[in-house]
């Protein structure tokens, strides 16, 4: 196809001014016989940071590399270009005395957002910046879309997590939170993996939405023409997996939740949850600050991040206070004086506490804990685990030895944010029956959240579990900490968004 057969009016009805420019230079190319989408492998030698890392030794030798070109500077006989790989930039200089006439103006003809790999010496400029001397350069892949503009690159947050490629080629920082979240994932299953746990991965779909109390996604099943339900937690299965004899067990990965979306709310997020036989509620807030200890430190370099302006320090060990006292602290009700159900709904009538159901069936642990939500919370900031919970609210949780009313279960704080929730795990098959039936009138009563039977894990259960400690971390809030992330968003590589029209 010659030039003048390019309908340069009809690519900009369908496209931008920009994208039919670059569409152009594609067909002119393909015409040349030059398509940059006929390149199937390119043989780098090195990256950019590698090269500047190893300059010395370097100095005047041949590399190859590849990347993104990111600026273009210079006119006439000289070019210098920075092209973006994985690791950063790095600067080319070409020459037309080495590279020719023909081909200078071919790169110079080349977009911003273009692929290029290159060849030549490795060198210094006159202002000292490590740079590849091109002998020879090939268009490896053609950008039919121009980038965001350079000085502001892409700010608009809907945009940012609509495209996110493009919002980590337009800001690298976005890139390093992703390279960070992956070093964190390796680093937790290395804590875990060298506690003697092992990584098991348990079913996406199942017939029942059990292991939280959580609204799931529904699927159905066309062979076997049932409905199914994404996971809202691996909980149930994997405490079979200690019935199995496995003893120390976890799984790390996707969740799904069919409810809002928000600054730390996404459907699908990243969870872990572990447990351990023959242990409790302690030994798990031992393992969880010493986990997320570790793993600060992995990433970091010390337990201390500083989150939206304020610092907050990992160090184990977290503060401990139960729900009680923190009701009485935050709060000002003492409910180490409240004796019934009656009682504690006269508070929350007077506190103007709303529950999903009517008042009269409103039990004093959910009073407990609805005040506990409401005015202690936000006051959590350094690494907190609060204690003892309702019995009401924990239906697979082992009551506190001394205290019926209450449970061995803690949930851990931060910034004012739930980042874990763990118990001594309940293995009486009796009590956890009983336990369901009342999920079962809490879900009459109009609680959609409420937990169903699962009876495949309650005959796992009657086989006989052992005494065992169970906890879950949300792993996406634990990364927000520790790369100071506003939103969730922004450790989720591709989030939950809203289709456009």
């Amino acid at each position: 196809m010659s030039t003048e057969e390019i309908n340069i009016e009809e690519l900009e009805s369908n496209y931008s001014e920009q994208e039919a420019l670059r569409r152009e230079k594609l067909l002119e190319l393909q015409a040349q016989g030059k398509d940059p989408f006929d390149v199937y492998k390119v043989e780098r030698t090195h990256m950019s940071t590698e090269i500047k890392d190893n300059f010395e030794a370097l100095e005047e030798k041949t590399v190859t590399v590849a990347g993104r070109i990111m600026s273009k500077r210079g006119q006439g006989k000289v070019v210098f270009s920075d092209i973006q790989d994985r690791d950063g930039k790095i600067q080319l200089f070409l020459k037309i005395d080495v590279v020719g006439e023909e081909n200078l103006k071919a790169y110079k003809n080349f977009d911003l957002g273009d692929w290029v790999a290159a060849t030549g010496e490795v060198f210094k400029t006159k202002t000292g910046e490590v740079s590849i001397r091109v002998a020879e350069f090939q268009l490896i892949s053609k950008s039919l879309k121009p980038l965001p503009e350079k000085w502001h690159g892409l700010k608009d947050p809907d945009l940012r997590y609509r495209q996110r490629e493009v919002d980590m080629i337009s800001n690298p920082e976005v890139k390093e939170i992703f390279k960070k979240r992956a070093t964190i994932l390796k680093s937790v299953r290395e804590f875990l993996d060298n506690r003697g746990f092992i990584e098991i991965e348990t079913p996406m779909l199942s017939p029942i939405a059990g292991g939280a109390s959580a609204r799931p996604f529904i699927t159905h099943h066309n062979a076997l023409d049932i409905d199914m339900y994404l996971r809202i937690a691996p909980e149930l299965y994997l405490k079979r997996a200690i019935v199995a004899g496995l003893e120390r067990v976890y799984d790390m990965g996707r969740t799904f939740r069919n409810e809002g979306m928000s600054v730390r709310h996404n459907p699908e997020f990243t969870m872990i949850e572990l447990y351990q036989a023959f242990a409790d509620y302690n030994d798990m807030m031992e393992i969880c600050e010493n986990l997320i200890a570790t793993v600060c430190e992995k990433v970091n370099g010390t337990t201390k991040v500083t989150y939206q302006g304020t610092e907050i320090d990992f160090k184990p060990p977290f503060r401990r206070i139960s729900m009680v006292d923190a009701v009485r602290e935050y709060a000002g009700v003492d409910f180490n004086e409240i004796k019934t159900d009656e009682e504690a709904q006269k508070i929350a009538k007077e506190k103007n506490l709303e529950f999903k159901k009517d008042l009269k069936y409103v039990t004093k642990g959910e009073v407990l804990n609805m005040l506990f939500e409401e005015y202690a919370e936000e006051h959590l900031i350094q690494p907190t685990f609060v204690y003892d919970y309702p019995v009401e609210i924990s239906p697979l949780t082992k009551k506190k030895r001394g205290n019926e009313a209450f449970t061995e279960r803690f949930e851990g704080f931060v910034y004012g944010r739930e980042i874990c929730n763990a118990y001594s795990e309940l293995n009486d098959p009796i009590v956890q029956r009983e336990r369901f039936k009342q999920q079962e009138k809490e879900r009459e009563l109009g609680d959609d959240e409420a937990y169903v039977i699962d009876e495949e894990f309650m005959s796992a259960l009657e086989t006989g579990m052992p005494p065992t400690g169970g906890l879950g971390i949300g792993i996406d809030r634990l990364i927000m900490f520790l790369t100071d992330s506003a939103s969730i968003r922004d450790v989720i590589m591709f989030p939950t968004m809203k289709p456009l029209k």
